[in-house]
């Protein structure tokens, strides 16, 4: 289990940036840890924007402190950054990786992907009451709002995993692979697996671009 508490170069809890985030986000929270980390699992959903334009092969793109210091990232470095925060509240965590359909992608991002499976869709585990729990992080509550879908809640008790299912009853999102759990981010696995699904992504030495799938929900440039 100590593998599932200590700081890495990606659970940088240690940081500045992460420890000055928390207290701030824990002000006024009870000691009791289930209570602290439904707190902060609100805190990186909807205080950290979901964009999974915003991928860089950078490592250092995968670390809690980086998610905190743009303001905006995708599923990964949003459940490290989770992850991160509840190992310095001593809850044992490790990151879950798997490929996920989504049937209401925006018709830019499937473009862009050239598919409609995201490939190494990240979400955390959390040691809870004798238990590993997931939690899932990923999609702030104003990207649900365009998308028609409610927001994952997480109650520290049930797997938090994704939105099956819009208002409406349509199909939202599905698990079709899983990658495993893991300690640390294995980064170059998964780069790896990016790299297989979406080549052309790495054709060319493209500087990050600008678009926001809020943008591209909501119908807005």
């Amino acid at each position: 289990m100590e593998n599932y508490l200590k700081p890495t170069p990606f659970f940088d809890y240690q940081s500045p940036t992460v420890q000055a985030w928390m207290q701030q986000q824990l002000e006024g929270v009870s000691d009791d840890p289930v209570e602290q980390i439904k707190a902060l699992y609100l805190a990186v959903r909807d205080g950290i924007s979901y964009n999974p334009y915003v991928f860089s092969p950078d490592p250092e793109t995968f670390s809690a402190s980086y998610a905190l210091t743009v303001g905006e990232s995708y599923c990964i470095p949003k459940a490290v950054l989770l992850g991160a925060a509840a190992r310095a509240i001593g809850i044992p965590s490790r990151l879950g990786l798997a490929d996920v359909r989504n049937h209401l992608s925006s018709p830019k991002l499937i473009e862009w992907l050239q598919s409609d499976v995201f490939r190494m869709h990240g979400f955390i585990e959390l040691y809870l009451n004798g238990r590993w729990v997931k939690a899932t992080p990923a999609f702030n509550k104003k990207l649900c709002t365009l998308m028609n879908v409610d927001p994952l809640e997480f109650d520290g008790v049930n797997d938090s995993i994704f939105q099956e299912y819009t208002e409406s009853g349509a199909a939202h999102m599905e698990y079709i692979n899983n990658h495993g759990v893991f300690d640390d981010v294995p980064h170059r696995f998964i780069l790896d697996g990016i790299m297989a699904a979406y080549g052309h992504l790495f054709e060319e030495e493209a500087g990050p671009n600008n678009y926001s799938l809020e943008k591209d929900i909501s119908g807005r440039s």
